[in-house]
């Protein structure tokens, strides 16, 4: 077999103007972007504030020598799964999407592409919601009117650089992630100092108690959902080693951070939240810095998902409309306050998305990786994949009500296991394009 259709330049495209971004088509190479920028904008996708929220709330189960442990863990289970899709999304120069055309077939692939775009959806509105409320808070302000025309100016301000694309998010990321390092590196330092530093965090006795595998569960869960779509931004990697490093970057050592950062603060000043922490410091601009730029960086990468995700399902060459049109829908979600009854449904991202990565991971291991067929070759619905999801999904759902080891985990491998079984021995249904 040849080479990956995602490394070649002289793929037939369909008619039409093509997005930049390429939703659809295999990114060419004069299109690739560097290890540092990838891993930038990856970067502003995972310095996110609900992960420092799960930092904090197992740093309060552990001792500090324990906690260190506990939290590279979880880190490096989650940075090792996305950067495997992650280097195979560079590989491919598709997104998951995309890649889920092979995996469970032209039809098959829009159960996908309605998940992961859909679910994407309900995380923006959730968001914007969060964002307009501590906005309103800090600044005092009250009234019904004023949060809605805050939900309002939020979910616009944060969809137009996913509007503009990998562009638009890196030129916000290489501003907003340095930032939000200093930010985070000087109030961990503030509360070192509050506590007597080091040897004063490591006397602090837990107040809760966790198991090791459900601390690991919560690291995992944080980005399980979006390290599967890591392949719509690790395709634009000029190599396949480039997508896999900075998956590493972003998803071990920027998620280690976080974590840390928010264990650190909450065991220092007693608030899990870093933005409270930081008002509690005095730095209520500041702070307000902080959250705008910690969530918009990470709602923008969540707009450019359900971007694609539409794309696939209408085929179009364009992301742009389905943006507009997801960003109007999750910002009418916070509005009207249905957000609060997505968040039972969001915590079975775990459960229902990574086992999608799975699925992709088994069948490029088990056919794929001499190169991607001709689209046009592609069946309908790939029903041995889709049954191997759908018992991954289950096997993910049974680990959770018995609270045995990691669903996500348990999900993936069982995705992969279960694909390189009924795939093993068949050839692609075309041969290669190339």
């Amino acid at each position: 077999m040849s080479s990956s259709i995602g490394n070649r330049d002289d793929v037939a495209p369909a008619a039409g103007e093509i997005d930049p971004d390429y939703p659809i088509d295999p990114v060419p190479q004069h299109a690739r972007k560097s290890l540092f920028s990838l891993a930038i904008v990856l970067l502003g996708f995972t310095f996110f504030t609900p992960t420092m929220l799960a930092g904090a709330q197992i740093g309060a189960a552990f001792e500090v020598g324990s906690l260190i442990w506990v939290l590279l863990l979880g880190s490096a289970v989650l940075g090792v799964y996305v950067a495997a899709i992650g280097g195979i999304g560079a590989r491919t120069g598709l997104t998951t999407v995309m890649m889920c055309r092979y995996s469970l077939g032209t039809s098959g692939a829009k159960l996908a592409s309605l998940l992961l775009g859909g679910t994407q959806v309900g995380w923006y509105g959730v968001t914007v919601a969060t964002l307009a409320g501590l906005t309103a808070s800090a600044l005092d302000w009250t009234g019904r009117g004023v949060e809605i025309a805050l939900m309002i100016a939020g979910g616009a301000v944060m969809g137009i650089t996913a509007y503009y694309g990998y562009k638009g998010m890196y030129a916000l990321s290489i501003v907003s992630v340095p930032l939000l390092l200093v930010l985070a590196g000087w109030v961990t330092w503030r509360s070192l100092d509050e506590v007597g530093g080091w040897s004063g965090l490591t006397a602090i006795v837990p107040t809760e108690t966790m198991t090791i595998a459900a601390a690991v569960t919560i690291v995992v869960g944080t980005f399980a959902s979006g390290g599967t779509q890591a392949p719509n931004w690790t395709r634009f990697a000029r190599t396949p080693s480039a997508g896999f490093w900075a998956c590493v970057v972003a998803f071990l050592v920027g998620e280690l951070l976080m974590l840390g950062f928010g264990a650190i603060g909450a065991i220092s000043f007693g608030e899990g939240d870093f933005v409270l922490v930081l008002y509690q410091l005095g730095l209520v601009g500041w702070g307000l810095v902080f959250l705008v730029a910690n969530l918009w960086t990470t709602n923008d990468n969540t707009a450019y998902n359900f971007g694609v995700a539409g794309a696939e399902i209408a085929n179009s060459r364009s992301k742009k409309p389905f943006v507009i049109g997801g960003v109007v829908l999750g910002t009418l979600l916070a509005i009207t306050g249905i957000y609060d009854n997505l968040i039972e449904y969001l915590v079975w991202l775990g459960i229902l998305i990574p086992p999608l990565g799975g699925v992709v991971i088994g069948d490029f291991l088990a056919r794929w990786r001499g190169g991607m067929p001709a689209a046009s070759g592609l069946p309908s619905v790939e029903w041995r994949n889709l049954g191997a999801y759908v018992v991954a999904a289950v096997a993910a759902w049974w680990s959770n009500e018995a609270g045995w080891f990691i669903p996500p985990v348990v999900g993936v491998v069982v995705a992969v296991v279960a694909v390189l079984a009924v795939q093993r021995g068949r050839r692609p249904v075309a041969e290669p394009v190339g």
